[in-house]
């Protein structure tokens, strides 16, 4: 208890006045977005939570924020199957100016979203593309038939 009181002595005369401080806006550059404090009203908001495991929720804010989701339990009843799905939409404007759209689906194969403003992988080189169309074409090799070195 006594370091407790310690504590708070040596924190609150550290601090100091404290009513200057104001609420936090990062320094942006020029021409764009400004943060402020002030409250955003959600003009939408929708919850659905069902006993089988279902749902559906969607909501839109003042300041053109959108989003809804909706899920269900897959394969409900075989615990080894059993998966969670989910997929939604989501979109906002960035400090930039640009919409962000993106739409996604969650299951057992994972997170896959989809969107213009994501970046894409650059396209497969023409020779890899022959050396993989040309690996398809072989037959298959057993493990019996191929030659390990120790």
């Amino acid at each position: 208890m006594k370091y407790f009181l310690l504590l708070t002595l040596v924190a609150g005369s550290a601090l100091g006045d404290v009513s200057s401080f104001g609420p936090y806006q990062a320094q942006q550059p020029s021409g764009q977005q400004q943060y402020t404090t002030e409250p955003i009203p959600i003009i939408r908001q929708e919850q659905v939570i069902n006993p089988d495991g279902s749902y559906k929720w969607s909501y839109e804010t003042g300041n053109g924020i959108a989003a809804e989701e909706q899920g269900y339990v897959k394969n409900q009843g075989v615990p080894e199957q059993e998966a969670q799905v989910a997929q939604g939409q989501y979109q906002y404007t960035a400090p930039d100016g640009q919409l962000i759209q993106l739409t996604y689906i969650a299951d057992e194969n994972g997170f896959q979203p989809q969107g213009a403003h994501l970046p894409t992988p650059p396209p497969v080189p023409e020779e890899i593309q022959k050396a993989l169309a040309y690996l398809a074409t072989l037959p298959p090799q057993s493990p019996d038939t191929r030659e390990y070195r120790k």
